[in-house]
């Protein structure tokens, strides 16, 4: 026999004849394996393998780049099913929302810490080793003293954060945006605890003052114009006092400075093998710092008491 008249067949559909090699790996592909490539045709394999080589676009902060903000989206997301839960079990909100050191009693109320505490009460809160409230309460939008403004409240915060979240976590990128909120939402509670103890506090307006604060400094980090960013944080820092009188402005201003923080240090740090390590660190220093604050303050209030 000829071997030129030999056969050739696919080596992906041995059953399909055909005489187009891969012109990476040179074996024989069939018109549903090729793939067009800068000179000739590409087999999958070879394809898959040189998107690994290619490198990835990253943000300005060493992010990957994202053109759709999924984590803005599912924030919002997880706010309004809290809510939902709120309003379909409204104990939710007496375990999940931010307090400092506090005692519970058998009639569902809440009072203040007394040294040593009446019978029947049982501490409550971060006095009672609820952490986890320090983030959770960032997540709710009914207050547990009641009130109507539930619905607003949500609302508000949501459009804000659709409005912010579709700016700045293209900056970003996913991960340095996620942990952004979380530390900016960290960073609310925790001022709220050291400022004001004795308040329960809910909402997402913490985090959402750093994530402004964020898009700020990303503005002048990459150069746009500065004139509607400036208003933009005229019209923050103008509700940042006008929640003295309607709201918790210790939880804002805390999410402010968290966030600012952060995001000088995501926006700043120079390009590098080590820029994502010396980002991860800070991001663990600030955790640390603000655990060691609430740490103490807790053991201040639970050592003394908080006068009724």
């Amino acid at each position: 026999m000829d071997p030129d008249s030999t056969v050739t067949t696919c080596y992906r559909h041995p059953e399909v004849e055909c005489y187009v090699r891969c012109t990476r790996c040179e074996r024989y592909i069939c018109p549903d394996c090729m793939r067009e490539a800068a000179v000739g045709h590409q087999c999958p394999a070879c394809v898959k393998e040189g998107a690994r080589s290619v490198r990835q676009a990253r943000t300005v902060v060493g992010g990957r780049v994202s053109t759709v903000p999924v984590v803005t989206y599912v924030l919002i997301a997880v706010n309004v099913l809290a809510y939902l839960a709120e309003l379909a079990r409204p104990e939710v909100v007496d375990r999940f929302a931010m307090l400092g050191a506090g005692l519970a009693g058998p009639d569902g109320g809440h009072y203040l810490w007394a040294e040593p505490y009446p019978e029947g009460l049982r501490p409550e809160g971060l006095a009672g080793g609820e952490w986890y409230r320090l983030l959770t309460g960032a997540f709710l939008h009914v207050p547990p003293t009641g009130g109507t403004f539930g619905v607003l409240h949500v609302v508000m915060n949501m459009a804000a954060l659709w409005n912010l979240g579709r700016l700045v976590e293209p900056m970003l990128g996913r991960v340095h945006y996620l942990a952004l909120y979380l530390l900016s939402a960290l960073g609310g509670s925790v001022l709220v605890l050291l400022l004001a103890p004795g308040d329960p506090v809910v909402g997402a307006s913490g985090a959402i003052f750093g994530v402004g604060a964020a898009y700020y400094v990303m503005a002048r980090r990459v150069g746009v114009d500065m004139s509607a960013v400036n208003r933009f944080m005229a019209g923050l820092l103008l509700w940042l006092v006008v929640s003295a009188v309607v709201t918790s402005w210790e939880g804002h201003l805390g999410g402010l400075l968290a966030g600012g923080a952060v995001a000088l240090v995501f926006a700043y740090v120079p390009r590098g093998p080590r820029r994502g390590l010396v980002q991860a660190a800070a991001c663990v220093g600030l955790v640390v710092l603000l655990a060691v604050a609430a740490a103490v303050k807790v053991s201040e209030l639970t050592g003394g008491g908080i006068p009724q």
